[in-house]
């Protein structure tokens, strides 16, 4: 996985929108998350949320327990100066996902939209699989994106694993029930089309 030098580097020398991943607004995310139930009560994690304006909306639409992480606290600042005031209801998380401390059953729904098909080592894979098991609580929902088998096999610079939707749901593995799938495409600040698959899951006991 990448070092916090590269993901800050990245944040660093270019402008937010000019990134390969950049949408000014995570539909699909929302969309998931009416889908399967997840409402404001709910505690929630956007994991390698980078600066993504997906806080912006759960706010908006009330959520009061939410948790940012990314592994650049560039991003985070790029979020927190654009919330201004509303930053203060937000959890600040400059942490690398690996070996964050999260308290067992902390969240009722995990989000990642950028993270695990950075993990081209089988090793990283588990090991976040195990952060999934730990944060999540049984009966909660894992919402994750990563590139599709027809998507790109490098971003940023960097390997990347790609997946259809029964491969993500292997790898997480049966302590998770697959609620559903679909397919994602990706327009990019530079033109570009990325093919993306989405899964969600159920944390079982």
């Amino acid at each position: 996985m990448a070092t916090r030098d590269h993901w800050e580097g990245v944040y660093s020398r270019r402008a937010v929108t000019d990134v390969s991943w950049y949408t000014p607004r995570l539909a699909r995310s929302l969309e998931l998350m009416d889908a399967v139930g997840v409402g404001p009560d709910a505690a929630l994690i956007d994991v390698g949320a980078g600066a993504s304006t997906l806080v912006d909306d759960l706010l908006e639409r009330g959520f009061r327990d939410l948790t940012v992480l990314d592994l650049a606290d560039a991003a985070l600042a790029v979020s927190r100066d654009r919330l201004g005031e509303r930053a203060s209801a937000v959890t600040w998380r400059a942490d690398d996902v690996l070996t964050a401390d999260f308290a067992p059953g902390r969240y009722d729904v995990w989000h990642d939209r950028a993270v695990f098909h950075f993990l081209v080592d089988p090793a990283d894979r588990d090991r976040y699989v195990d952060q999934v098991l730990r944060a999540v609580r049984p009966g909660g929902h894992v919402l994750l994106a990563t590139f599709a088998l027809d998507g790109p096999d490098r971003c940023s610079g960097l390997p990347v694993a790609r997946y259809d939707a029964d491969g993500i749901h292997a790898a997480f593995g049966p302590r998770f029930a697959k609620l559903g799938s679909l397919a994602e495409v990706h327009n990019t600040p530079a033109g570009a089309t990325q093919a993306f698959t989405w899964c969600y899951c159920l944390r079982l006991e």
